[in-house]
């Protein structure tokens, strides 16, 4: 698990961080961590290819979403770098353009686990992630080859479907476009 890197941190604790490292305040504390490892990148990587073209581009589906990898989200003292983030464009047609991060909620978050961040992830960043008023979250593990989806009911998470394996799965809120699970992990050689 990832331990925090210092109490109290301040944004420019962020911007300070080492360069090829993820940077985040979580309740006040710096967490640090390097670039993700290889089945982490495919993963986030792919589900970012699958869900654009008909979600953020409108190509064979319905569009009206950004989807943009490793966004910085500013909720407050908190700064998150989630793998990938969504928003609707009818709830915000448009973003800050002098900002290098959003302080609008994404409508969905996705984290792509690894053994080092996902009790983080899990534990630390899902509750921020609510509290700010994200409704949706997928958590993928690359190393179990699974996909948990959660929606946000009476203010806490709830998980609404766990798939695994290298089905293909429509899950909310992409619920009009199925992704195949089998492209986002790596086979072993």
């Amino acid at each position: 698990m990832t331990r925090a890197a210092k109490a109290d941190a301040t944004y420019e604790d962020v911007l300070a961080a080492p360069p090829n490292t993820v940077a985040e305040l979580l309740g006040g504390a710096l967490y640090v961590q390097p670039r993700p490892a290889f089945p982490h990148s495919n993963a986030a990587s792919v589900l970012g290819m699958t869900l654009g073209p008909p979600f953020h581009l409108g190509r064979g589906g319905p569009g009206g979403w950004w989807i943009l990898f490793e966004p910085e989200l500013h909720f407050g003292r908190d700064v998150l770098v989630p793998d990938l983030a969504a928003w609707r464009r009818d709830d915000h047609p448009e973003f800050d353009l002098t900002q290098a991060f959003a302080t609008e909620p994404p409508n969905w978050v996705c984290e792509v686990l690894s053994p080092s961040t996902q009790g983080t992830d899990r534990v630390r960043k899902l509750p921020i992630y609510a509290a700010a008023g994200v409704e949706h979250a997928w958590l993928v593990d690359p190393l179990s080859r699974t996909l948990e989806v959660f929606a946000v009911r009476g203010g806490a998470w709830t998980m609404i479907a766990t798939h695994e394996g290298s089905e293909g799965v429509r899950a909310a809120p992409f619920e009009a476009f199925e992704v195949p699970l089998g492209d986002l992990w790596i086979d072993e050689p």
